[in-house]
């Protein structure tokens, strides 16, 4: 009964947690790319009402507007690796470096691991990265190795708030590993020998 309980209360905090996940995604939705792209409609149509009266100002209106469709892509592309990461493309090692970079982050990446890891546990390494890239100021170092039927992950130097740190655990232990944090580092352990 109690082991029933337990099981209850894990199925229920995944559940909260991939709704949180969805809140987040609309959040930034919402106060990034959409506000990028209202932004760029107010100022066409600006720019095209002032094509003839006044040609630097559309200049000057065309730069910003190039401005905010960079920078909507710019967010569209970290809101689609938070999605689902390009794992198949280069495996685990170049998608988290390429999660540094597009972060913007100086980051350190070290993955010794093999190169079988399983697609669900290669994307919660992954989330947990994009977590620590997202903090400003971080520069956190990832290792992750291959040890005894399970892949190992350090992430130092990272400020991960405990309620997502929280639906990161849900998550890893959902796989039947374990995560945790000791001061700025988290460590984490996900089992291979069931998903392979």
């Amino acid at each position: 009964m109690h082991e029933e309980v337990d099981q209850t209360r894990a199925r229920r905090r995944l559940v909260l947690a991939a709704d949180a996940d969805r809140r987040e995604i609309e959040r930034r939705l919402h106060e990034g790319v959409q506000q990028h792209l209202v932004a760029l409609a107010v100022n066409l149509q600006l720019a095209i009402g002032s094509l003839d009266s006044d040609p630097a100002a559309a200049k000057d209106l065309l730069d910003q507007m190039s401005r905010d469709v960079q920078q909507a892509l710019d967010e569209t592309t970290q809101l689609a690796l938070q999605v689902y990461p390009p794992l198949e493309a280069g495996g685990l090692a170049a998608a988290l470096r390429t999660a540094a970079v597009s972060a913007g982050v100086r980051a350190s990446v070290d993955v010794a691991a093999g190169a079988n890891c399983p697609p669900e546990v290669a994307a919660t390494i992954h989330r947990c990265w994009l977590e620590a890239l997202a903090h400003p100021g971080a520069e956190p170092t990832l290792t992750v190795r291959d040890e005894e039927a399970a892949l190992t992950f350090e992430i130092d130097g990272t400020e991960i708030p405990e309620d997502r740190l929280e639906r990161l655990r849900d998550r890893v232990e959902a796989l039947g590993g374990s995560l945790t944090r000791t001061g700025t580092t988290i460590s984490g352990t996900l089992p291979l020998a069931e998903s392979r």
